[in-house]
C-alpha cells in the first residue's frame, strides 16, 4: 500500500556475516571507480582517466562472490578536492551513512602511484578522523592505484613507498597500521586480477576480524537509523489501521517530509562539525608550516654562520700559511749570505 518510501529501504537490509560494504573515498583521479568496477568485476561507476570528476555523488553498487559473500561498494565524489564546498562533503556523508546504513566494514582510501599524497589530502583525511572518531582508523585500508606504472619501471610496492613517501603519507601508514594493496585495474590478467581482489578482501577480513565482526558505526549512523525505524513503526502502525489509498498516500508524504527534515538536520550538524574541525586543522598546518619554514631559515642561518667561520678559518690557515713562507724564504736568504 502508497509504495516504497525513502526510509523501507532500512529494513530490507539485514545485517549479515556474509555481507561486507565498503567506502571507497579519495581524490578526484587517484581511480575510486575504476577500483570499484574491479571488485565488482563488471564496469558499473564511471570511470575516466581525467582530473576532473565523474562521480557526482555517493552511489552503491554490489556482487556476489563464489562463495556466495555480498560486497556492497560505496563510490563516493572527490571528497577531497580542494574545490569541495563543506555542504557538499556534509551531504555526501550523510548519502553514504544512508546507503550503508548497517554500518561500514573498511573504508578503502584510493591513493596512486602516480600522483604525490598532498598536505591537502593529508589534511582531508584528518578532518575525517576528527568527524569519525580515531577509531576509524581501525576501519581503514591503503589501495594504491594504478600497480601497472610500478610493474613497467620494474617497482614494488616498497619501493615506491621506501623512496617517494612524504612524512604526511607515513603518519598514515602508520595510523591504519600499514594495512594496503597494490591495485592494477587496467590489467587483462584474470590471474592477477582475482589475486589483487582476494588479497583486498582478506584485509576486509582481517579488519572485521580485529573489530570482533562490527562494522563502523557512531552517533550520526544510530541517529539517522534511530530516526527511520520510528517513521517506520508509525507507517506500518497507520497501514493497520485500514486507512483508504488517498489517506495511506497523504500520510507517507508526511513520512517523507519528515525523513527529508531529519536528512537536513544531520547534514547541517555534519556540515558545522566538518567547517569547525577543518579550520582548527588549516590554523594547526598552518602553524606546523610556518614553525617548519623558522625552523629552515634559523638552519640556514647557521649555515651561513658555519660557512662564515669556516671561510674565516680557511683565510687564517692561508695567512699563516703565507706568514711561514715568508719568514722560511727569509731564514733560506740568511743562511745563503753567511
Amino acid at each position: 500500500m502508497g509504495g516504497s518510501t525513502m526510509v523501507d529501504d532500512w529494513e530490507l537490509t539485514a545485517s549479515s556475516n556474509a555481507n561486507s560494504t565498503v567506502v571507497l573515498v579519495g581524490k578526484t583521479g587517484n581511480g575510486k571507480s575504476a577500483t570499484g568496477n574491479s571488485i565488482l568485476g563488471r564496469k558499473v561507476f564511471k570511470s575516466q582517466s581525467r582530473s576532473c570528476a565523474v562521480t557526482s555523488k555517493c552511489e552503491m553498487q554490489s556482487t556476489i562472490l563464489r562463495d556466495g559473500r555480498i560486497v556492497n561498494v560505496i563510490d563516493t565524489p572527490g571528497l577531497f578536492d580542494p574545490s569541495a564546498t563543506m555542504a557538499f562533503i556534509g551531504e555526501e556523508i550523510v548519502r553514504c551513512i544512508t546507503l550503508a546504513k548497517d554500518g561500514i566494514h573498511a573504508v578503502l582510501v584510493i591513493l596512486s602511484v602516480t600522483n604525490r599524497f598532498t598536505e591537502e589530502e593529508a589534511l582531508a583525511i584528518k578532518s575525517l578522523r576528527t568527524l569519525f572518531g580515531e577509531k576509524i582508523a581501525k576501519y581503514m585500508i591503503l589501495v594504491f592505484t594504478n600497480g601497472d606504472a610500478l610493474a613497467n619501471d620494474d617497482e614494488t610496492l616498497k619501493d615506491y613507498l621506501d623512496y617517494s613517501s612524504p612524512d604526511c603519507l607515513k603518519e598514515l601508514l602508520e595510523f591504519c597500521n600499514h594495512r594496503m594493496v597494490l591495485f592494477d585495474n587496467v590489467t587483462k590478467d584474470e590471474h592477477k586480477r582475482v589475486e589483487q581482489i582476494q588479497q583486498l578482501l582478506d584485509l576486509v577480513d582481517v579488519v572485521a576480524t580485529e573489530n570482533g565482526g562490527r562494522p563502523y558505526s557512531d552517533e550520526i549512523f544510530d541517529e539517522l537509523k534511530k530516526g527511520s525505524i520510528k517513521i517506520l513503526s508509525q507507517k506500518k502502525d497507520f497501514e493497520s489501521e485500514g486507512h483508504s489509498v488517498h489517506d495511506m498516500s497523504t500520510f507517507t508524504e508526511q513520512l517523507d517530509k519528515s525523513y527529508a527534515e531529519q536528512l537536513h538536520r544531520i547534514t547541517e550538524m555534519v556540515e558545522k562539525k566538518l567547517k569547525e574541525n577543518t579550520e582548527h586543522l588549516e590554523k594547526q598546518l598552518a602553524l606546523e608550516r610556518n614553525a617548519r619554514m623558522e625552523a629552515e631559515k634559523h638552519a640556514q642561518v647557521e649555515q651561513m654562520r658555519s660557512n662564515d667561520e669556516i671561510r674565516k678559518l680557511r683565510e687564517s690557515l692561508e695567512a699563516a700559511k703565507r706568514e711561514t713562507d715568508d719568514l722560511r724564504k727569509k731564514a733560506e736568504s740568511r743562511c745563503s749570505i753567511l
